[in-house]
Parts: C-alpha cells; sequence; structure tokens
C-alpha cells in the first residue's frame, strides 16, 4: 500500500475531498445560469446575445488567467493559490447573487471566473503530486467525476432554485460549500506544492498570452461582425508573437517545448480544445430550445437536461479507472466517436420531437463524453515531469475553457446569423430552430475531426 511522501502534512483522501468539493462548486456556477438565462434576461431586459455573456464572461476570464496562475502556482505554491482561488470564488459569489443590473452581473461573473481559474490551474496538479502513478488514474476519474456531478445537479438543482428562489440563490447556494474548502485547506493541508519555485515569473510572456487569448476569443464571439473578424486575427497573430517570445525565454510561462517535443501531450490537448469546442453549447442552446420551442418551465428543462452529465458522471469514475490498465488513445478516441453519433442525433430537433429522443441523445454524448475526459487527463498529466503538473493542469484547463468559449461563439455566431440581436419570440421560433439543427451539424463535424486528433497522440498516451 502507498504511504503518502509527507504523512503529517495532508492526508490523499481529505486532499482528494476538498479538491472534488470544489471540482463540483465551479462547474455548478458556469452551468446552473445556462438554466437560468432566460429569467436574469427578463429582469434585466437583455437580449440573447447579452444573456449569453452573462455565460461566456466567466469562461473568458477563467480562460485568460489560467497558463499565468498556472505557472505562478509552480512557483508560489499550488496550494496558496488554491486557497486564494476559493476565497475569490466565495466572495464573487456573493457580488453576483447582490448584482442590480446586467452589467454588474457580468462584472462579477468575470471575477468569479479568475477565482475559478485559480482552483482549476492548481486542482488537478495536486491531486497528481499527491497521488502514485499506480492510483493516479482513478484518483483524476473521481475528480472529472465531481466536475460532473456539478453538470450534472446544475440543471436541475438550478432549475429548481430559479423557479422557487429566484436566480440569485444558485450563488448563495454555493457559499457554504466554499467556506467548507476554506476552511479545510487551512487547518487540515500544511503542505506545499511549489517544484519550480526557484525560476522567475515570466511577466513579458503572461502580458502578452492575456491580450492574445482575450483579443481572439472575444472576437470570436463576436463573429460575423466585421470588427470581430480583426480581433480574432489579431489575436491569432498575438499568439504566434507569443510562441517566438516564450521559445527564447529560460523560464517560460507556458513551455513550448512540451508541445514540439511531447506528441502525447500536445495531441491529447488538442483533442480536449476540439471535444469542449464541440459539446459546451449543447446545454447553452437546449436549454433555450426546452424553454422557447417546447414550452417548459426551468425546472422541467433542467430535468432533461440532467441526464447527459449524470452519465458523463457515472462513466468518468469507471473510465478513470480503465485508464490506468488500458490505452488511453482507444478509450478516448472511442469517445470522441460515441460523441459525434450523440450529436448527429441533436441535429434532428424539431417542434414535435419528443422528450424520450432528446433524452436518449443526451445519454448517447454523456457516456462519450465520460469515457473520452478522464482518460485524456490522464494522458496529460502523466506526460509531463513534476515541475510542469501546474502549467500541464493550467493548459488543459485552458483547454477546455477555450473550447468552451469556442463553443458558445459558435452557437453564438448562428444565432446572430439567423435571429440577430432580436429576442427570442414566437415570430422567430422557426429561425431559432434551424439555427439550433446548423449548430448541432457544425458540431458534429468539429468532433469527427476530433477523433483524428485523439487517435494522433500515439501508443502511449
Amino acid at each position: 500500500m502507498h504511504k503518502d511522501t509527507n504523512p503529517s502534512g495532508y492526508n490523499k483522501n481529505t486532499l482528494l475531498l476538498v479538491v472534488i468539493l470544489t471540482s463540483v462548486v465551479n462547474p455548478f456556477l458556469g452551468a446552473a445560469v445556462n438554466i437560468a438565462l432566460p429569467k436574469i434576461g427578463q429582469e434585466f431586459s437583455m437580449n440573447t446575445i447579452s444573456m449569453s455573456w452573462v455565460a461566456m464572461s466567466f469562461l473568458l476570464s477563467s480562460a485568460i488567467f489560467l497558463v499565468p496562475l498556472g505557472k505562478a502556482a509552480d512557483i508560489l505554491g499550488r496550494k496558496k493559490i488554491f486557497l486564494y482561488g476559493n476565497i475569490l470564488v466565495a466572495i464573487s459569489s456573493l457580488l453576483c447573487a447582490l448584482s442590480t443590473s446586467g452589467t454588474m452581473l457580468i462584472i462579477f461573473r468575470v471575477v468569479q471566473g479568475i477565482g475559478s481559474a485559480m482552483t482549476f490551474a492548481t486542482g488537478m496538479a495536486i491531486i497528481t503530486s499527491a497521488f502514485p502513478p499506480h492510483e493516479r488514474g482513478k484518483a483524476i476519474g473521481i475528480n472529472v467525476s465531481a466536475v460532473y456531478l456539478g453538470l450534472s445537479i446544475a440543471p436541475f438543482l438550478g432549475g429548481m432554485l430559479t423557479q422557487t428562489l429566484g436566480w440569485r440563490s444558485l450563488f448563495l447556494a454555493t457559499l457554504p460549500f466554499a467556506l467548507l474548502v476554506i476552511i479545510l485547506i487551512i487547518l487540515v493541508i500544511k503542505t506545499e506544492w511549489a517544484e519550480a519555485k526557484n525560476e522567475k515569473f515570466d511577466y513579458t510572456g503572461s502580458l502578452l498570452y492575456m491580450i492574445a487569448i482575450s483579443a481572439l476569443m472575444y472576437g470570436f464571439s463576436k463573429l460575423p461582425e466585421a470588427h470581430a473578424f480583426m480581433l480574432t486575427f489579431s489575436g491569432l497573430a498575438g499568439l504566434a508573437v507569443f510562441i517566438r517570445v516564450e521559445l527564447l525565454k529560460t523560464y517560460p510561462v507556458l513551455n513550448i517545448q512540451l508541445f514540439k517535443n511531447n506528441r502525447v501531450f500536445a495531441f491529447s490537448n488538442l483533442a480536449a480544445l476540439i471535444n469542449y469546442a464541440a459539446t459546451f453549447a449543447v446545454s447553452f442552446v437546449l436549454s433555450l430550445y426546452l424553454q422557447y420551442n417546447k414550452g417548459m418551465q426551468p425546472l422541467e428543462a433542467g430535468s432533461i437536461l440532467v441526464t447527459q452529465p449524470l452519465v458523463m458522471m457515472l462513466m468518468a469514475t469507471f473510465s478513470g479507472r480503465l485508464s490506468d490498465q488500458y490505452d488511453s488513445r482507444i478509450l478516448a478516441s472511442l469517445g470522441m466517436v460515441i460523441i459525434v453519433i450523440g450529436l448527429a442525433m441533436l441535429a434532428f430537433l424539431g417542434d414535435t420531437t419528443g422528450n424520450g429522443y432528446i433524452i436518449i441523445s443526451l445519454i448517447v454524448l454523456g457516456a462519450g463524453f465520460g469515457l473520452f475526459s478522464s482518460p485524456n487527463t490522464n494522458s496529460v498529466m502523466s506526460a509531463v515531469e513534476k515541475k510542469y503538473l501546474g502549467v500541464a493542469s493550467a493548459t488543459i484547463g485552458t483547454m477546455r475553457l477555450t473550447g468552451q468559449m469556442m463553443s458558445m461563439g459558435i452557437a453564438t455566431m448562428v444565432l446572430h446569423i439567423f435571429i440577430g440581436e432580436a429576442s427570442i419570440t414566437p415570430e422567430n421560433h422557426h429561425l431559432f430552430l434551424r439555427s439550433v439543427k446548423i449548430i448541432f451539424l457544425l458540431f458534429s463535424l468539429l468532433c469527427f475531426l476530433g477523433v483524428f486528433a485523439s487517435l494522433a497522440r500515439g501508443k502511449k498516451g
């Protein structure tokens, strides 16, 4: 039986519990808002595009800060950044609940995203540091399942809270859990992980990265407007400059050599990016479809949407254990194939589509995603040295958030093309439904390409 390297500094199971609680709360905060968007939009008189920014502002700020914070955690200490992140999430949740306008809510969601980035940049790295290789896949699988538990309870619990206590209760409900995590970190975990503590922080690279990723993701979300194309290309050009600068640095914020020389790391991250880009906006689009086209209340819509993450959660625990024994490349690629089938099924939605068909589609989608995610994450985290664990954790987190932002960007762009700045009304339901079909068709094609990225990682993935 494996013993901790520092038994007095932490207990592995307590450590896993702390990270799990955070892994439940943050995805809940990200996903529960989707089900409440119609109510938030109604209270603050927001159109479809403005409502999407309540969800996207959280993702954008998380993605911008993840990589710099991951590197900062490797230098300053992962526990410290993890603790401060949880404190920031707790404070911003309270402020979100007290918001008096759509703009104020979006601003506090940005702050919440920064706190979330601090926890996501460190949580997976802490687990990888604390657990030996033969237990790592299982621990990562449990943590990935916790993420899906947060996503699972978000539609149902989010719908119930929104309908009975109002949308503000979504943010207040997470406060006790955030406080429990903060107390446990301070009282129970004495060990610090800072394998890169002698390295200097790369301020130039961090600033370049943050500007480039902001321009790219904000520009992408505003397509097809004319200025959005310029912003998107500026972001891509900025990332190219960032890569050139980082290759010359002794202590880069993001070690580009990991992508150049580590095939497993590079293609596992690419597979994650494509996967999230093809799947994240599913709940956003279906939430609008079920409430506007099918006339459901938030709780009823949430009861259907809960299917996908619930199946994900069950499958992720199972697939995490499998990845300790079998080739992650095969498991993850098979998961991607199943996701393609689920997305293609949703491309056939219509006004008369039965709830049973939607639930079966979500079961297929959830099974595929659960089979993909744990082995793919294990593949990334096991492909790097210990001093890069924070960066690796932050990189896969960035792929997740960038993919989620791209997913929302694709969905918003298609909606913008068909219904413009208008709110969704019975008069334009047919246009909204047409955009839903196109969104799911694009997602299934994108995920089909992701299968090849997953397979390309090589046999040791």
